[in-house]
């Protein structure tokens, strides 16, 4: 098995990092303005407002392929 060179690790490791701390970060953005007073209906809305948009965009995701 061949092993990676150390760059490519710590590329990896950072663009992992990068990604992660993306998504914190959207999540506590949405934690503080979508429906703040109501986290159960927020856990909801966002849930069902995901699944609409994967809908409506599934057809064009072949062109990331």
């Amino acid at each position: 098995m061949k092993s990676m060179p150390m760059k490519q690790v710590i590329m990896t490791l950072l663009i992992a990092f990068a990604v992660i701390s993306f998504w914190r970060g959207i999540w506590g953005l949405m934690d503080i303005y979508f429906i703040p007073s109501n986290s159960k209906i927020s856990f909801m809305l966002s849930t069902i407002l995901g699944v609409i948009i994967v809908y409506l965009v599934k057809g064009r995701l072949k062109i990331l392929e």
